[in-house]
C-alpha cells in the first residue's frame, strides 16, 4: 500500500477556476479563491486506511478525518457540507464520491494519488475536472 504521509506543496493546477464556475461560485469570489488557492500547504497523516488531511491556505483552512471504506462529513470545494466516501481503485488511488447533505448541485467527487514522487489531486463537478499535481515539501 501506499504511503501518502507528508507535507506536499503545489507544482501545477488545471482547471481550478472552471471547476468553482461549475460549482456557480460567483467572479468574484472565484478570483479571490484562485489566488488564495495558488499556492496550498497539505499535510497528510496515514496509518493504514486512516488519513488525515489538513490544506491550508491564505483564506481558509481545511480539516478531514477519515477511514478508508467508511462515510464520513466534509465540504465540498466550495464549501457545501456533504456526507462522503473514500474507497481504494488500486493500491496508490482512493476515490471519494461525495453526496450533498441538502440542495442540488453538481456531482462532485475527488481522487489522491501517489504517481513516483508526486500527488495527484482530482476535484470533479459533474464533467469538469480540475487536476492539481504536489511534491514533498
Amino acid at each position: 500500500m501506499a504511503n501518502f504521509t507528508g507535507n506536499w506543496k503545489m507544482k501545477s493546477s488545471e482547471n481550478f477556476d472552471e471547476l468553482l464556475k461549475a460549482l456557480g461560485v460567483n467572479a468574484m469570489l472565484r478570483k479571490v479563491a484562485v489566488a488564495a488557492a495558488s499556492k496550498p500547504h497539505v499535510e497528510i497523516k496515514q496509518n493504514g486506511d486512516h488519513f488525515y488531511i489538513k490544506t491550508s491556505t491564505t483564506v481558509r483552512t481545511t480539516e478531514i478525518n477519515f477511514l478508508v471504506g467508511q462515510e464520513f462529513n466534509e465540504e465540498t470545494v466550495d464549501g457545501r457540507k456533504c456526507k462522503s466516501l473514500a474507497t481504494w481503485e488500486t493500491e496508490n488511488k482512493m476515490f471519494c464520491k461525495q453526496s450533498l447533505v441538502s440542495g442540488n448541485g453538481p456531482k462532485t467527487f475527488w481522487s489522491r494519488e501517489l504517481r513516483g514522487d508526486e500527488l495527484i489531486l482530482i476535484f470533479g463537478a459533474d464533467d469538469v475536472i480540475c487536476t492539481r499535481i504536489y511534491v514533498r515539501a
